[in-house]
């Protein structure tokens, strides 16, 4: 049975669905083989086993790993992007006063 440390793709264990997905067209059969036995052996999650029995089906007609790093960083785990905001002193407008006699476009208010 393999260890944890000896699986093709690092941090097997953390990685979600959709990412792992997409990371087992980079496997041969042998290594897609290992984790189908390390999956069976764990969590033997039904959606994970589907997919990769599948991919190794594949791989046995013919198919071939696609190109990619499997240890590339996933989206999941990617450092977050800056997305505060730009607005400074610099780049905000003039100052909004209201004129003193009230406010023209509301009919209520004096002018």
């Amino acid at each position: 049975m393999p260890e944890r440390d000896d699986l093709p793709l690092p941090d097997y264990d953390h990685l979600q669905v959709g990412s792992l997905t997409s990371r087992i067209r980079t496997l041969g059969a042998d290594d897609l083989q290992t984790l189908i036995t390390y999956e069976r052996s764990h969590a033997n999650r039904v959606q994970v086993m589907a997919v990769m029995e599948n991919r190794l089906s594949s791989l046995k007609a013919g198919a071939q790993p696609s190109g990619g790093d499997p240890a590339a960083a996933t989206p999941e785990s990617a450092p977050a992007a800056d997305t505060g905001s730009k607005a400074s002193p610099a780049t905000s407008g003039p100052p909004v006063n209201p004129p003193s006699h009230g406010d023209p476009t509301n009919p209520a208010q004096p002018r």
